[in-house]
């Protein structure tokens, strides 16, 4: 098990959104979905990619110089997407200002509960944990339930942030050796849903009740993205499925952001022109009530909510 790897892209500690108490998030590398406003881009391919942090290039064209191929062309600090790249990582290595950078590295079990083992002392003191989150962790799953058991092993309290897209079956696999599930729920309109992510949503929903059924721990987290799925209609047809699964003990909104924009991949220019603003807290206020009216415990953000 210790041998055991997967692909991570990202180790966030001191974490205070993914779950109770202080928690370090560990970032699998991969997602199904294709999420337009998803503030972990770098997340979604299965395998390692470049990434650039454009802020940081000062164009000093080394990470040009370096390509074997020619590939990287002279003043852009877009990263290569051409599938004749061989990803040797000459640019990367080469990048003095740490611009380029690689999105995914293969990490052993041992190495990952390495680095959540550093914080344990918070976890003690905050009620926090670990939290597996994505992409979509749930489609690495022999690498997930290794750490699962690793951190059981360890008296580390643990959550899992799925989209639901996976199926049933893993998601029950892993449904025992978790202590709280964080659970995405996007759109209730299939059509809708299948046009902002590229899937439909007809999974995600009854993974969610076979689990609610199985396990006593679920937040549902809910993107609320202006314009795709802040309507009261939608909303409200949201809080009548989630208050009919059993095991929800609270309701987040988590308000979109533009952190996504930035992050080095031209395919995302496009969408950089969607004109939508961060909803203010009290319009996340106004539609929590929403909730609130099915019973539901409710509040804007990603935190435990004391009842």
């Amino acid at each position: 098990m210790p041998m055991q790897q997967g692909l991570v892209f990202n180790i966030q500690k001191y974490s205070i959104s993914d779950g109770p108490g202080i928690r370090t998030t560990v970032f699998l590398k991969g997602c199904p979905a294709d999420c337009w406003w998803c503030h972990n881009p770098e997340s979604m391919g299965f395998s390692p990619e470049p990434l650039v942090a454009a802020g940081r290039c000062v164009a000093c064209q080394e990470c040009a110089s370096a390509c074997p191929l020619g590939m990287v062309a002279a003043g852009s600090a877009l990263p290569v997407r051409d599938v004749a790249c061989i990803r040797c990582e000459r640019c990367i290595d080469a990048c003095c200002t740490g611009a380029r950078q690689l999105a995914g590295i293969p990490m052993t079990v041992a190495e990952t509960m390495a680095v959540i083992l550093q914080d344990r002392i918070f976890y003690d003191d905050s009620g926090g944990g670990a939290t597996f989150s994505g992409g979509e962790p749930l489609h690495q799953l022999t690498y997930l339930m290794s750490l699962l058991s690793a951190c059981r092993e360890k008296g580390i309290n643990t959550a899992v942030d799925t989209g639901g897209f996976a199926p049933t079956e893993s998601l029950l696999a892993v449904a025992g050796m978790t202590d709280l599930f964080l659970y995405d729920i996007k759109c209730m309109d299939d059509a809708r849903h299948r046009e902002a992510t590229g899937l439909g949503n007809s999974r995600v929903l009854e993974n969610l009740r076979v689990l609610g059924d199985r396990h006593p721990a679920i937040w549902i987290r809910i993107p609320v993205i202006p314009g795709f799925n802040d309507d009261a209609e939608n909303l409200a047809a949201t809080a009548r499925f989630v208050a009919t699964v059993r095991g929800v003990r609270q309701v987040n909104l988590l308000p979109y952001h533009h952190t996504w924009l930035g992050k080095g991949d031209a395919s995302l220019e496009q969408a950089s022109a969607r004109d939508v603003e961060t909803p203010t807290r009290e319009r996340l206020e106004e539609l929590a009530e929403i909730f609130r009216a099915h019973g539901l415990t409710t509040a804007a953000g990603g935190g435990w909510i004391n009842e």
